[in-house]
């Protein structure tokens, strides 16, 4: 089974998950080739849709993101990675990329 990649125009959203936590730590957009070797290298790997090239998240900073399970849903179109991080997953250093809470009006 693998995403239908030519709903979005060759792209689908990947949303990564803590495997240990389950609190959702970034997401990113996979093609065919990222899906690919982030199945064959178990190192999550998008599509970076402004430098238009694969990168691996980890690949500088070291900080990657190990897969360990992998679902699909239900239209075939967004994926869900539930990884282990081997360090904090965002560029600024937090475990997470959605560390900014908008307060809700009341």
């Amino acid at each position: 089974m693998k995403p239908d990649f030519k709903k979005m125009g060759g792209l689908v959203p990947a949303v990564v998950q803590d495997n240990t936590t389950n609190e959702v730590l970034m997401v990113g957009f996979m093609n065919k080739n990222a899906w690919e070797k982030t199945n064959k290298t178990k190192k999550v790997t998008f599509w970076s849709r402004t430098k238009k090239e694969l990168w691996t998240k980890g690949e500088t900073s070291g900080n990657f993101l190990i897969v360990k399970k992998i679902y699909i849903d239900c239209d075939d179109d967004t994926v869900l990675i539930k990884a282990l991080p081997k360090g904090p997953t965002c560029h600024t250093g937090n475990k997470t990329c959605f560390f900014k809470e908008i307060k809700c009006k009341k």
